[in-house]
């Protein structure tokens, strides 16, 4: 039987990168993935001949210095966009342009938004400050902090109450308190609503949604640009980690799944493969869901069934609509939104409702009914980035919510079905000839996410990000910091452990760091 020092369990970004940094640490590590191309959901993938996508993630969230270094993410090259997003709600107000610059996106707010809404978002800025530090999504090397330690990150009553917020509020509570007009602030307060919801299964709202909404504002003390767009698409990322993994001799196997982490006395001894073979390990990391590693990769024995009834109860309903097109050219913006014209413009376009719409839809998803007027963020990376299609074509990819998930058993092909008509419906209100310019397209619902990535129920979060899942009650690479796993040599380092979804490597960063510590 083979033998290796370390053996990572899943190839996507946070796979890589404990298997890269386990590697480069001198341990001969073996990473695998049961898809057959490594990257997971940060994959840049062509679905049609020419034409290739951002699968699931399509932007780079800053994450610390020292991991930037670590991994030598700033050799990476960049699309350098003066617009970031563009924001609407297709009713014929301003749309809200996301300058990268500061300054330029401070002078267009107060310019085309107003004064209140600069001193809105200024507020909302300040609000989220006490939050984010005590989620701690970009600590790196950290553990969760308990709920005390989340607290004492508070430096006045003022920050106090914030982070009440972050566990009991709701994105629109905290929206109202500081961007009050429903009407103005209607862009704006959509796009927040998103930003925030994406990563839940609940309305903007609803309890608890205040916590995504810190999440989504998160970022390192050390960063001021927000997000950055990878040329050739995010799965750029993915191929840099992997070369820096096979270049220092790591071995990476693709179609091959892992149906066991094999265990003895509690401690690791190897991983069974589907096809029947073993290879002998005392370190794992798994960076698949936290529960399937648990509850499906670990003999039931060799856990206590208070910890896998824990593990059993992770929040997991992806509830939204993936669709790529590849299209016969760009599609002709109009009135009164012809600024979508200009190539700087069309990288990220959101059409959104207002959180009280985006409310509405959520209570309707789960009576069944698939929205009317769904909320969605357009991307056409290729116009920015020509080598994503063939040359005069473009592709492009919407991501909208809410898909009906717990009336759909047998309706499930005809709800996609009419989502995704209303999805092209929505964005022809503002482009025309958008369904004209379609040659080919693909729908993927959370089904079909669940089925290419191993995501249970198609949660890219792997655990949404509701208050109960975050915190102390969000494990990290031993398990969850008051009830650790009893596995000597096992270690988590997917999305859904502490540091979380997005593109941020601090889960794989942790859980490689975790065992260098161990073994030191």
């Amino acid at each position: 039987m083979a033998h290796y020092d370390a053996v990572v369990i899943g190839a996507g970004h946070n796979g890589l990168t404990a298997a890269a940094l386990l590697q480069r640490a001198g341990l001969r590590t073996l990473c695998v993935d049961a898809q057959r191309y490594a990257g997971g959901m940060a994959s840049t993938v062509e679905l049609f001949d020419g034409f290739r996508f951002e699968i699931a993630g399509s932007v780079q969230i800053p994450t610390s210095a020292t991991v930037s270094r670590d991994l030598g993410l700033d050799q990476l090259p960049t699309v350098e966009l003066d617009v970031m997003s563009v924001s609407l709600r297709g009713v014929g107000d301003p749309p809200l342009i996301y300058y990268t610059d500061p300054v330029r996106l401070m002078d267009h707010l107060n310019e085309v938004h107003g004064a209140d809404t600069v001193a809105g978002m200024a507020g909302l800025l300040a609000w989220s400050q006490a939050p984010t530090r005590a989620l701690g999504r970009f600590d790196a090397g950290r553990p969760p902090r308990t709920l005390d330690e989340m607290y004492a990150c508070a430096t006045n009553e003022l920050e106090r109450s914030a982070i009440t917020d972050l566990l009991f509020g709701s994105v629109t509570d905290v929206l109202d308190r500081y961007l009050p007009d429903k009407d103005k602030h209607g862009a704006l307060r959509g796009m927040l609503s998103l930003l925030a919801v994406n990563t839940t299964y609940r309305g903007p709202a609803t309890p608890g949604t205040a916590a995504a909404l810190a999440y989504g504002f998160a970022v390192p003390d050390e960063h001021t640009l927000l997000v950055k767009k990878l040329r050739g698409g995010i799965g750029a990322l993915t191929n840099h980690l992997r070369e820096r993994f096979e270049t220092d001799g790591g071995e990476l196997r693709l179609r091959t799944k892992v149906v066991e982490v094999c265990t003895a006395d509690g401690k690791v001894t190897g991983v069974r493969f589907a096809d029947g073979t073993s290879v002998a390990t005392p370190v794992v990391v798994s960076a698949i869901a936290p529960d399937l590693t648990v509850n499906e990769l670990l003999a039931p024995e060799a856990v206590p069934a208070d910890i896998r009834a824990r593990y059993a109860r992770i929040d997991h309903r992806g509830s939204y609509l993936q669709m790529h097109f590849a299209l016969d050219g760009m599609p002709r913006f109009d009135a009164p939104y012809e600024l979508l014209n200009d190539p700087a413009m069309q990288s990220n376009i959101g059409i959104f409702a207002t959180p009280e719409e985006l409310q509405q839809q959520w209570e309707d998803c789960r009576r069944g009914i698939v929205p009317a007027d769904p909320t969605i963020a357009l991307q056409i990376p290729s116009a920015n980035d020509p080598d994503l299609a063939p040359p005069g074509k473009h592709a492009a990819s919407a991501f909208a919510l809410w898909f009906p998930i717990e009336h759909a058993d047998t309706r499930y092909g005809q709800l996609k079905t009419e989502m995704g008509r209303r999805v092209i419906e929505k964005i022809s209100r503002i482009a025309p000839d958008f369904p004209q310019r379609i040659i080919r397209h693909t729908t993927f619902t959370p089904r079909h996410m669940a089925t290419m990535f191993g995501a249970p129920s198609g949660d890219y979060c792997h655990g949404l990000i509701h208050p109960e899942q975050i915190g102390i009650n969000r494990p990290g690479p031993k398990g969850y910091v008051d009830q650790p796993i009893p596995v000597d040599g096992l270690y988590l380092g997917s999305a859904g452990c502490h540091g979380g979804p997005g593109i941020t490597f601090i889960p794989g960063y942790n859980a490689a760091n975790a065992v260098l510590a161990d073994i030191a």
